[in-house]
């Protein structure tokens, strides 16, 4: 069963990783369990190079800080996105991911709440002797629900909670004798919390936007798979900042930088229980989350030299016209010894008073970078604009 587990493993891992070498005493990125949580889910974001920590509100908020509800122009809203995942590499990989709001006043704040489900096909099992013996289907989901409400006139808050749920066998166990070698669904609770600031500028060709936003996400527990062995979830610290600058009444051009660090400890570490210098498994388990998240501002055995490079880096272009038409492009960075995720990104979108439509197209600069030709569709819909809509045929 062991093998199993592996070999589902290197799928998940394979959904966020393109470096094109095995793990070694110079490769050593950061593995998490359910790395499903990492992948964007929407076509905005995705289409200026995965960034939306500070971006100016939309539906998905939900996803990077809700907190920007607290500055969205209806009072409420649904949205529906799905990635084909993967799709240079297999055909039956997808991500799905719901979301929705409602916003009750400056005073009383709002709710939001969303739900991510992530399959990954289907995986046929084979013994130990490369028989087959049962064809499982592998699937994620995680769901979550937040609150939300202005502190100020210019900044906003927001807790979340979230359920994660990651089941790769379905079931099915092959071990003989014993307990040891049995899987199991794993799962586990976590929490957000985000701050938004958002600032107009007056100038003469309009009003410009300044903005900042923080998340910790997925502050929680660790998973485990077989009662034995655990590994942390993608706990992480986003930074960003925007500026949107208008040219006149119609055109207007918005510019995000964002930066990401893994609250996760590496596996490869000052800290390491061998000497090779690397965790063992059962060492690397025992750690305790909250320790965890501290120890990986000062494991990475480079120093500080790389830690930094744990860092993801993101940068994002907007244009709107009329806040109705949409052209995007983007570039996300990650260190070739981290991941090597590293692609621009193009997106468009159209937006009116009830429904709204984007896409993204990702383009990988490494080389067989997985992730090329990857594309998201987002559809969202104003409640507030719907009920105006019923409220005028009356």
């Amino acid at each position: 069963m062991k093998k199993i587990l592996i070999s589902l493993a290197a799928v998940l891992f394979a959904a966020t990783m393109s470096a094109q070498k095995t793990l070694d005493d110079t490769m050593n990125p950061l593995i998490t369990s359910m790395p499903s949580l990492s992948i964007t889910p929407d076509a905005r974001a995705a289409g200026m190079g995965d960034v939306g920590v500070a971006t100016n509100a939309d539906f998905n908020a939900q996803y990077w800080n809700p907190a920007k509800y607290a500055y969205m122009y209806s009072k409420g809203g649904l949205t529906a996105n799905y990635t084909p995942w993967l799709r240079k590499i297999v055909s039956d990989i997808d991500l799905a991911y719901l979301a929705g709001f409602y916003n009750f006043g400056d005073m009383a704040g709002g709710i939001g709440a969303s739900f991510t489900y992530f399959s990954m096909g289907d995986v046929t099992l084979t013994n130990n002797n490369g028989t087959e013996v049962g064809t499982v289907r592998p699937n994620e989901w995680a769901l979550d629900l937040s609150y939300f409400r202005k502190l100020h006139e210019y900044v906003s808050m927001s807790v979340a909670v979230r359920f994660l749920y990651s089941d790769l066998n379905n079931g099915y166990n092959s071990s003989i004798g014993g307990t040891s070698g049995e899987m199991h669904a794993a799962w586990t609770m976590a929490a957000d919390i985000a701050l938004y600031y958002k600032q107009p500028i007056e100038l003469p060709m309009g009003t410009s936007n300044f903005s900042l936003g923080f998340s910790l996400k997925n502050l929680g527990g660790k998973m485990t798979y077989d009662s034995i062995t655990s590994n942390f979830i993608p706990t992480s610290m986003n930074i960003g900042v925007g500026y949107e600058m208008p040219f006149d009444k119609y055109n207007s051009l918005t510019l995000n930088l964002e930066a990401n660090k893994m609250l996760v400890p590496s596996r490869y570490s000052k800290f390491a229980d061998q000497a090779d210098g690397k965790y063992s498994q059962d060492a690397y388990s025992a750690l305790d989350p909250a320790r965890g998240w501290f120890q990986s501002f000062g494991d990475a055995p480079g120093g500080a030299k790389e830690e930094f490079n744990e860092v993801r880096w993101g940068a994002g272009l907007e244009y709107s016209y009329n806040k109705q038409f949409f052209a995007r492009m983007g570039y996300s960075y990650e260190n070739y010894y981290k991941g090597n995720r590293n692609y621009i990104t193009f997106g468009a979108g159209f937006h009116l008073s009830i429904v709204s439509l984007d896409v993204s197209y990702c383009v990988g600069l490494a080389n067989t970078n997985p992730l090329d030709q990857t594309m998201r569709f987002t559809l969202g819909f104003d409640l507030a604009g719907i009920k105006d809509l019923v409220n005028n045929k009356k």
